[in-house]
């Protein structure tokens, strides 16, 4: 078979393999699954999933504040009977279990045999809006819940049915939205916050950023293309391969049955500016072959035989950047590192069968520069080599001092993160969010488990008295706002049997009279508050409550105390308690993601030695290749320190990918190295003539990578910022090191014994 038929075979075959992937990637879906965040395994998970069985989700609900017109209160009949209106129609809305709203807000009262729920409200009713205000501001969980302080706005609470998905999600907010209108709600005098809100936010968003710096992406490195080869198939040529890996990779992602989310979306834009790397290697030498007159066919051997490795072992080093993430205990993350290692495994399959394919049918280009001009490329890196070993005591000098420096700023660096991290400070949705932490209780969920001992029920006196105890701390010192327990459902029981009087808003002195409120809970066993609170056995409990989102540093801090205070006020012989919820195992990922930054970075360095031991039989080469790669990543952990961003789920990611690709370059350049000094027996001139053969490679190499990382910089997420500003910065600090640093380290402290030359030996040129 001649080299054009399997030429023509290699691309009926990927053809097919393309149509295949194309199938998959239509059937791709976009999902925000807040509970994917959750650390998959851990014990606190398997448990915090029985206790919402039992109790439901403590983040399936969404807050609707509405603020009174200005220089009037929420007391006016007018706005209350709109606010009332509104609350009957969300409560009419598929997927809504339950409305809390202050129309709906009553004083039970028992009378008899009876239950009468008597409105703390009466918008129909004007002259009783003084009593009515005067006994919500005395009425224990309305203040700061339903209504705020200042009497300026209200929230309307609505819970939805478990893990609602975006579709259902998307049509019950627009209707919200659409009714809010209706009624004459400006859209800067309501705000909707909650996990559905984020979902619908985020999905949206991350199809739009999606296409938008894939588009900004492609521009670009057309753009750097363009300008470095100077020829249509120099830029065509890489895109359709990497165009092609993106295409697989995300068919393969979908064939497994995953969605694209906030950490997956980043696939094909990470996938397009790392996979060009050997495409740019290919075509370059590509290229040099060309220009020194040899056939078109010799060239390409040439070219496929002396890239074939050092691609090989940078794919290698570059996907395990990648596989470390697996060691995540978060879903995303894992599902991140997985396939976008894969999908730069298959690019660099592509780049040595497409890509050769591809150029083996394509007429002999005709080249801009002969070979008898010169390149200027060349006249460029030989000057650059010359000026960096005679200022060689200022490069070392000055890299130590910036090293050093970057160091203790790094020290700065705190793990710390929020419910809304990846949302900037001046974002509408996280300006909802904020209104709800200012006005009312907050949006961070806190949730306490309470099982009594064995033998005793949640509704023992003693029981009841510890969990007050545990109220009374948490609100005065641990900063809830609002609180709900099975103690609240006693109190409001004895006040319903006492006229609805506030005085008796309190728990019973006895198990006598506690007995007697027991037997009358059942009359309000149905309501969903009770069902929320205490299991239908009595046997369990729930504590829950909203406060500010303080962040997981004073979440850490808090709860340390909290458990502190209970080991010395709690009897586990009467309760035992159990921090859960949602909140609790996001700032739990935090403790993981040290060891998981660690543990993937260590995997890095421990691969990149077997590969340098491998090839060179020194653990002084070892040195000099790690030393310019670390560097970058210590320099940007120092801007990290510097700047303040705190190590977060998002940019957790950012040191062991971009570890993975800045030693890519390091590879090719020492693979060159090894293949220069067969031929070559003095290290200084191999060492120039590797300088020469990857150096443009490298710059342009770096240009795009750097360059496709600096699009997300425009992203509204600000984990995806920091993922493109920060692997950029180490980006561009690895190819000044690249440059600059590695020639010094390998002419300073790799000792070459020169062998004898064999032959015939590999045709190298410089």
């Amino acid at each position: 078979m001649t080299i054009r038929k399997a030429s023509y075979l290699t691309l009926i075959l990927l053809a097919l393999l393309s149509a295949v992937s194309g199938y998959f990637v239509a059937q791709l879906r976009f999902n925000y699954d807040f509970n994917d965040f959750y650390p998959a395994g851990d014990p606190d998970l398997d448990y915090y999933q029985q206790y919402s069985a039992r109790f439901g989700n403590d983040n399936d609900y969404v807050l609707l504040g509405l603020e009174a017109a200005p220089g009037h209160t929420v007391f006016e009949p007018g706005f209350l009977t709109r606010v009332d209106s509104l609350t009957r129609f969300i409560q009419g809305r598929p997927h809504v279990v339950h409305v809390t709203s202050p129309t709906n807000a009553t004083n039970p009262v028992v009378e008899g045999f009876g239950v009468f729920n008597v409105p703390y409200l009466h918008p129909a009713e004007p002259a009783r809006r003084a009593a009515d205000s005067a006994l919500v501001y005395r009425t224990p969980g309305l203040v700061g819940n339903l209504i705020a302080r200042d009497a300026r706005a209200v929230t309307i609470l609505f819970q939805t049915s478990p893990n609602i998905t975006k579709p259902p999600g998307d049509s019950l907010l627009s209707a919200v939205r659409t009714e809010l209108a209706r009624q004459g709600f400006a859209p800067d005098t309501y705000h909707l916050a909650g996990k559905l809100v984020a979902q619908s936010i985020f999905v949206d968003r991350l199809q739009w950023e999606l296409v938008v710096f894939m588009s900004l992406s492609v521009l670009l490195v057309t753009g750097l293309l363009w300008l470095t080869f100077r020829t249509w198939w120099g830029v065509v040529l890489p895109l359709v391969v990497v165009l092609g890996a993106i295409l697989w990779g995300l068919g393969l992602m979908s064939a497994c049955g995953v969605s694209i989310d906030l950490m997956t979306a980043l696939l094909p834009i990470m996938l397009f500016v790392v996979g060009m790397s050997d495409t740019i290697h290919i075509i370059t030498r590509y290229n040099t072959e060309l220009g020194y007159g040899t056939a078109k066919k010799q060239a390409l051997l040439i070219t496929l035989k002396e890239s074939g490795f050092g691609s090989g072992l940078s794919a290698l080093t570059t996907s395990i950047g990648f596989f470390t993430l697996m060691t995540s205990s978060i879903r995303p993350i894992y599902n991140f590192g997985l396939f976008t290692g894969i999908a730069v495994l298959l690019t660099f399959a592509l780049s040595f069968t497409l890509l050769p394919a591809m150029l083996m049918l394509l007429r002999k280009p005709e080249l801009r520069i002969p070979r008898a001009e010169g390149h200027s490329w060349d006249g460029v890196l030989g000057r650059m080599f010359r000026v960096v070993l005679a200022r060689r005591r200022l490069v070392v000098g000055l890299s130590a001092m910036i090293l050093i420096g970057s160091v203790a700023s790094a020290s700065r660096i705190r793990i710390n993160s929020a419910l809304l991290d990846d949302l900037s400070k001046n974002d509408p949705v996280k300006l909802d969010f904020g209104f709800f932490e200012k006005n009312f209780a907050g949006v961070r969920p806190f949730e306490l488990a309470l099982q009594p001992a064995v033998g005793r029920t949640i509704y023992d006196l003693q029981v009841l008295r510890e969990t007050e105890e545990i109220e009374g701390y948490l609100q005065k010192t641990y900063g809830l706002n609002f609180v709900a327990s099975p103690v609240t459902l006693i109190k409001s029981v004895r006040k319903a049997l006492n006229g609805g009087l506030l005085a008796e808003y309190r728990l019973p002195g006895s198990e006598a009279e506690l007995a007697q409120l027991v037997r009358r809970v059942k009359l309000f066993r149905n309501k969903p508050e009770f069902r929320a609170l205490v299991l239908p056995d009595a046997s369990a409990g729930r504590l829950t409550g909203r406060m500010p989102d303080v962040g997981s540093i004073r979440a850490d801090a808090l709860n340390v105390d909290l458990r502190r205070f209970l080991r010395q006020h709690t009897d586990p012989q009467v309760l035992q308690t159990r921090l859960t919820g949602s909140a609790n195992l996001i700032d739990k990922n935090n403790e993981n993601l040290t060891l998981n930054m660690i543990t993937g970075m260590s995997i890095d360095i421990v691969m990149v030695t077997l590969i340098v031991l491998f090839l060179f039989r020194s653990l002084r080469m070892t040195v000099v290749v790690l030393i310019p790669n670390l560097v970058p990543i210590l320099v940007v952990a120092g801007v990290m320190g510097l700047a303040g961003v705190s190590m977060k789920v998002s940019t957790s990611i950012i040191f062991t990918i971009a570890f993975g690709i800045a030693v890519d370059d390091t590879i090719h350049f020492i693979s060159k190295l090894k293949l220069t000094l067969l031929q070559e027996p003095s290290l200084f001139k191999a060492v120039r003539k590797t300088y020469l053969m990857a150096g443009k490679a490298v710059v342009v190499t770096s240009l795009i990578l750097v360059g496709g990382f600096s699009t997300l910089i425009f992203s509204s997420f600000d984990g995806t910022f920091y993922v493109g500003l920060l692997i950029g910065l180490t980006l561009l600090f690895g190819v000044v090191a690249e440059l600059t640093l590695l020639p010094i380290l390998i002419l300073y402290f790799y000792k070459h014994k020169p062998k004898e030359i064999r032959q015939p030996v590999p045709v190298l040129r410089g």
